[in-house]
């Protein structure tokens, strides 16, 4: 006669890990104490700038340089990714040489430029390079004025690391996913953007997203321009009223709530994208009917007579 002898389950046990919690909250508390109860971080100066509208008017360009940047460098630098895959040795050339430039530039130089370029070029002319032909004449201080240089600098550095995403985003989709959609007799536009970009998309995503976050960031060093972005009018503020911590926390905070809407939208974005995976998966999965194997039945053979 069989015996069941109850076996006893013991939790794993984790020393260390209760260890290092309590030593995260400990700095956790001390940081937060030394912040929340030095009155020389002067919280009712940020209370009292952190909603101003000047404040809000700065935040609302910043805002806009994030939105244009981001836009016009994603369909440049979409363009640029397409040229360097391109089989063309000379379109490949080309946007390597671009992406090797801009990327090797930082973008307060490229901003001092072209706050100056009216001073290299009086004008901007539109025809035909080494003839007298031409069918435009622009002046260029009237062209690229403090907010237009800030859009165009923006849009000429991120544009150089958002190629070199996508293109390495279409890098790692499987060959075999261009042969077949080549096999269907698609056109070269309709294969990208129907079959390879749908799936590029998962490796894109994340750092295109980490790309914009330092875009966001990155408008502070339009302050070059005498622009009133978000932390030009911080700088304006405090030069006048000398209370800098206060104000530089104001702009820390809300530079902490784009990223942080960013990163919010990154993570709904790829959250859709694993669900229309998921449900597409299911789907083809229901689609598939298994049916009987059909049994053939052995013939006889046949004998013809040669005669």
């Amino acid at each position: 006669m069989k015996t069941t002898e109850s076996v006893k389950v013991v939790p794993a046990r984790y020393p260390m890990r209760i260890v290092g919690a309590v030593i995260a909250l400990l700095v956790l508390a001390i940081v937060v104490q030394s912040v929340a109860f030095n009155p020389r971080w002067e919280w009712r100066v940020f209370a009292r700038w952190f909603f101003d509208p000047v404040i809000l008017e700065g935040l609302g360009q910043t805002l806009l340089l994030t939105l244009l940047g981001t836009t016009l460098s994603i369909v440049f630098g979409g363009v640029l990714a397409l040229a360097r895959l391109s089989g063309s040795w000379l379109l490949s050339s080309l946007a390597w040489s671009y992406i090797w430039l801009f990327r090797s530039l930082p973008l307060i130089v490229v901003l001092i430029i072209l706050y100056n370029f009216s001073y290299l070029y009086d004008t901007l002319t539109i025809g035909i390079p080494f003839t007298h032909l031409s069918w435009a004449h622009y002046e260029t201080v009237n062209v690229l004025g403090q907010f237009s240089t800030a859009v165009v600098g923006l849009t000429l550095v991120q544009s150089a690391y958002t190629a070199e995403i996508i293109r390495g985003g279409f890098l790692g989709v499987d060959h075999g996913q261009y042969e077949a959609a080549a096999a269907l007799g698609l056109s070269a536009w309709r294969r990208t953007l129907r079959i390879i970009l749908p799936q590029a998309l998962r490796t894109i995503l994340p750092s295109g997203f980490n790309e914009i976050i330092s875009l966001a960031k990155g408008t502070a060093m339009v302050y070059v321009l005498a622009m009133p972005e978000l932390f030009y009018t911080i700088q304006m503020i405090y030069n006048r009223t000398q209370e800098v911590i206060p104000l530089l926390m104001v702009g820390a905070v809300w530079y902490l709530v784009i990223t942080s809407v960013l990163s919010v939208i990154q993570y709904m974005v790829e959250r859709w994208l694993a669900r229309s995976e998921r449900r597409s998966a299911v789907n083809s999965a229901r689609g598939r009917v298994t049916t009987p194997a059909r049994v053939v039945q052995p013939q006889e053979p046949v004998h013809a007579s040669l005669s």
